[in-house]
């Protein structure tokens, strides 16, 4: 399972970097207001209390020629007092250093987290047996040790689990340099990005297997380097687990409120979008109605969605659509000046971070752009529907109440954008893109093809900066926050209807498409054939979509 074949470089191809300074977002954090565990710099998690290292001391870099291609590993410095390193960790040379692992001591008082009639007396924290040589950079010669890496994975006592790696430039490491942790404290790991690849070296950034809101499982910041493991096979490193039952490093609502106040995002919308987002109140006062299964007949829905289904699944029994007539017409358009975001705060790996999703309503969806090559072709149809419900995540650590990263949500799917990858609009306000229609949220603007780059055909996602925008911080309404207890943030009506927010219309995709095949040159025809055979389900016909409770990142994780 741990590949320890070697490669050799040049000695001057090793010589040490210097120590980077982490990066900084552009504004310094105000005061949080006060709270519980939330910004202050400790985090208890039942038996074990942690602490967040970002400052490093250099140990080995693996330099390619291009040294933007490669890695370097460094262990943590400035520890506390009576805390002790859990790994070691990894840095892409292609990044700014970001990034963080966790030092950890027994809790100095015992949580509710264990029932004292079933508490383990065995300490939580211990030092390992020995080390395994999981991987080693020299070729195996003796003499030829200086500037290479060697990548010990501890041997953990029997009932105890490793969570890093060390990294070291010569022998194997004292046993008292790192420490192993009681099994039950601790939850699985899997393998997250690839950060290098050369050989039989490969390194791989890490993080629980179970994450979500009402998962426990807590991100060490850590790396793996296990190669030739088997698929499926569980990782030989665990993450750490979350056992305090309060979450004591959540923000409260006022700390929630400073959050958005300081780092809600500004959302651009295309200059020439038609199809603007609204406020859910003036959707319904405008004449959003309720339709039930056999009736052709719909009923005007109240301004807080109060008589709106709630509970059950999206069963097909109702939904919502649009007015008739020239009312019809006016709402597709949408109202800008009432457009807010709704909020939805909730622990992410194991309420370590707070995730904020932002959720924009938008009461119409406009047709797909079909690019092929150079030539840009309007759709009819294709691509539109009744509302339309995106969002973004904002990912706070809550160790100090810094933004880590913004998750961007794109039709299906969506990405993870680092912080230092975001555009800023004033302090530490990102900049969110929505393109053109069908309101895909971007970090940068430009034109972004949903299909195959390589052939230059898919549907185009325009973004671009102008003058409707939406200011989150200012612009918000907070919906949701269930752990902070019942009764503390009153849900909306409109959030428990759990049915479609539009009506399924299926109609003939096949005949526009074909028409727009049939004008192509010969030698695209079959390639634009294949590509629409892929297009998701929902570009053939109109189908509106649920509502925010009803996703699966509700509770779950984001994907990506």
């Amino acid at each position: 399972m741990f590949g320890c074949e070697c490669f050799y470089r040049k000695k001057m191809d090793l010589l040490p970097l210097s120590d980077p300074e982490p990066f900084s977002l552009p504004a310094p954090l105000p005061q949080w207001p006060h709270g519980q565990g939330f910004s202050s710099g400790k985090l208890n998690l039942g038996e074990l209390e942690v602490v967040k290292i970002s400052r490093f001391k250099f140990i080995w870099s693996s330099n390619l020629e291009d040294k933007k291609k490669g890695v370097t590993f460094y262990k943590p410095v400035g520890i506390p007092d009576g805390f002790y390193i859990l790994g070691h960790y990894c840095q892409s040379n292609d990044q700014p250093l970001r990034g963080f692992v966790l030092v950890a001591r027994e809790a100095p008082s015992k949580s509710e987290a264990t029932d004292f009639s079933t508490r383990v007396t065995s300490p939580a924290l211990r030092e390992p047996l020995d080390y395994t040589l999981a991987w080693k950079s020299n070729d195996g010669r003796e003499g030829s040790l200086e500037g290479c890496g060697f990548f010990w994975l501890p041997q953990p006592p029997e009932g105890y689990k490793s969570v890093g790696i060390l990294v070291t430039s010569s022998k194997k490491p004292k046993l008292d340099k790192v420490r192993c942790v009681r099994a039950d404290l601790t939850d699985r790991c899997e393998k997250y990005r690839v950060m290098h690849s050369e050989f039989s070296f490969r390194v791989w950034s890490t993080r629980p297997y179970h994450r979500g809101m009402l998962r426990r499982g807590v991100s060490v910041g850590t790396f793996s380097c296990i190669s030739d493991s088997i698929p499926g096979l569980e990782l030989p490193l665990s993450c750490l687990k979350n056992l305090d039952p309060s979450l004591h490093g959540m923000p409260n609502c006022d700390q929630i409120h400073a959050l958005i106040n300081h780092y809600g995002p500004t959302f651009f919308f295309h200059p020439d979008e038609i199809y603007l987002p609204s406020s859910v109140s003036w959707f319904f006062e405008n004449g959003a109605l309720l339709f039930r299964k056999g009736d052709s007949v719909g009923e005007p829905i109240d301004v807080g969605g109060s008589n709106l289904p709630s509970g059950g699944c999206n069963d097909g029994e109702f939904w919502i659509d649009l007015p008739s007539g020239d009312q019809r017409k006016t709402i597709k358009l949408g109202n800008l000046a009432s457009a807010k975001l709704y909020l939805h705060v909730k622990p992410a790996l194991g309420g370590t971070f707070t995730d904020i999703a932002l959720w924009i309503f938008c009461p119409f969806n406009g047709p797909a752009t079909l690019k092929v090559g150079i030539m840009n072709i309007a759709l009819n149809k294709i691509g539109q529907h009744v509302c339309d419900w995106e969002h973004v995540t904002l990912r706070i650590c809550n160790f100090a109440g810094e933004l880590w990263s913004i998750y961007f949500s794109q039709h299906r799917g969506g990405v993870w954008v680092n912080a230092y990858e975001l555009e800023y609009i004033q302090g530490n306000k990102a900049i969110i893109y929505s393109s053109r229609n069908g309101h895909a949220s971007f970090p940068h603007p430009g034109t972004y093809i949903q299909g195959s780059a390589k052939l230059g055909i898919g549907i185009r996602n325009d973004c671009a900066s102008s003058n409707f925008y939406v200011n989150s911080s200012t612009h918000y309404e907070l919906v949701a926050a269930e752990y902070l207890g019942d009764g503390i943030v009153a849900e909306p009506g409109w959030l428990q209807f759990m049915r479609k927010w539009g009506p399924t219309i299926v109609y003939d995709s096949r005949t526009e498409l074909d028409k727009i095949v049939h004008v192509l040159p010969v030698k695209l025809q079959s390639s634009v054939k294949n590509f629409f055979y892929k297009l998701p389900v929902e570009l053939y016909g109109e189908e509106g979509p649920t509502g925010p409770k009803e996703k699966n990142n509700w509770v779950g994780d984001e994907r990506g």
